[in-house]
């Protein structure tokens, strides 16, 4: 186990220095919620660690009429009581998962993008929303969509001096209702076997268009694109699902590990469709 207070920390006060500092080689760290554990298990061993928790442009949520720009160093906290949560429930019922109130109030969703992990709860509403990536890094500003930024396990876009800047979210319009539900081995601080955020937008009881987003049955978040269209035309209720629920779950490509087989896992994302019927109704 290796001691965190062995570490350099940097504090900077502006992007500007935090880049210098992450292309001589630091590590930034905001919550660190997922830092300490690898640094713990000696998954993570960075030299350096650079803090861009008290960067001003990064703890902004600056919102108009179509929709938000989030700091990346906002914390799930600070965020679920934000009036930009108001307008986007999928982003809150998402984050009312996350941990326990500790967890909240120190993780981000910039140190969930940038860990990259499928089982990651805050992942799932970007996903939903489309959102870009801002990016800030020693050749300037560049913004990527999520499911580019995010190109595996661990794996994100960012190259050597980048950071990420903040999210970029359009408001859905016509208010989609909204779900979200994640499977686990426990009732507390669940890493999901399996979760489901949707955005349902329906005439009477048929939905008219739906997005999808499912964590831990696949190397990043799952947007499966031919369920999505399969649900369009389709009665919001359990028994006219069923179809597309199996369908759904043989979309998926799941692992087996300590918390789930790989099997268990298709069977719980078809599930988790059929239980957001129910919910919806």
């Amino acid at each position: 186990m290796r001691n965190l207070e062995q570490l350099d920390v940097e504090h900077p006060r502006s992007l500007e220095e935090a880049v210098e500092l992450l292309a001589a080689g630091g590590q930034a760290v905001a919550g660190g919620t997922d830092l300490v554990v690898g640094v713990r298990t000696a998954r993570q061993t960075p030299n350096r660690l650079v803090y861009v928790g008290q960067i001003r442009e990064l703890k902004q949520i600056v919102h108009d009429s179509q929709g938000a720009r989030i700091g990346a160093a906002v914390s799930h906290a600070e965020l679920f009581e934000s009036t930009v949560a108001d307008r986007l429930p999928i982003l809150r019922q998402a984050l009312s998962t996350i941990g326990g109130p500790a967890i909240r109030a120190m993780g981000t969703l910039g140190g969930n993008a940038a860990n990259a992990s499928p089982a990651a709860d805050g992942l799932i509403p970007l996903y939903l929303l489309d959102t870009q990536v801002d990016i800030f890094g020693p050749d300037g500003e560049r913004s990527v969509p999520i499911q580019s930024f995010i190109r595996g396990p661990g794996s994100p876009d960012l190259h050597p001096g980048e950071l990420i800047r903040s999210f970029t979210v359009r408001f859905p319009r016509e208010n989609p209702l909204s779900y979200f539900r994640k499977v686990g081995r426990r009732r507390a601080l669940v890493i999901a076997i399996a979760s489901l955020g949707s955005l349902v937008w329906v005439d009477g009881d048929r939905i008219r268009a739906a997005r999808l987003a499912l964590g831990s049955v696949a190397p990043t978040v799952l947007r499966p694109a031919r369920v999505e269209e399969a649900l369009v035309g389709c009665d919001l209720n359990a028994p006219a699902l069923a179809d597309i629920a199996r369908q759904l779950g043989d979309e998926t490509c799941p692992i087996d590990d300590v918390r789930a087989s790989a099997d268990y896992r298709r069977r719980v994302a078809g599930s988790l469709l059929l239980d957001m019927a129910e919910h919806l109704q």
